[in-house]
């Protein structure tokens, strides 16, 4: 499997297993019933698991522009050193970013969205400059 491939399984991986901390949170403080159901008014949950669940909303709104970059990659045949160390950036930058999101480090936060970002540019440049 192509290195590309791994880090999008990797990252997949990650961002498909964001959601246990902030649910087991909701279960502590709404407790199983109210998770499980639809509470007319729930209580806040605790400020990390809200940003969370932020970050993992994040997470999937940036997975479809990575996931779809990288697999047009592997479709048109583009992979050199530049996507390759694109791709395992992006699976550091994305796992920096919702450890930054959920402790509140705001600077860290944006360096590795940031980070991210410029990693998906990088794979749609190699691909556009084909």
């Amino acid at each position: 499997m192509k290195s590309e491939l791994m880090s999008l399984v990797w990252i997949t991986l990650l961002t498909a297993l964001i959601w246990v901390p902030y649910v087991l949170d909701r279960i502590a403080v709404w407790g199983l019933s109210d998770t499980v159901g639809y509470p007319e008014s729930p209580k806040p949950q605790t400020p990390w698991a809200r940003r969370m669940k932020s970050a993992h909303a994040n997470a999937i709104e940036n997975l479809v522009i990575f996931a779809t970059l990288v697999l047009v990659a592997n479709a048109a045949g583009v992979s050199n050193n530049a996507t390759v160390l694109a791709s395992s950036i992006y699976f550091w930058a994305r796992l920096v970013h919702v450890v930054a999101y959920t402790f509140a480090l705001p600077w860290v936060r944006t360096l590795a969205f940031a980070a991210g970002f410029v990693c998906q540019l990088t794979l749609a440049w190699q691909l556009l400059a084909r």
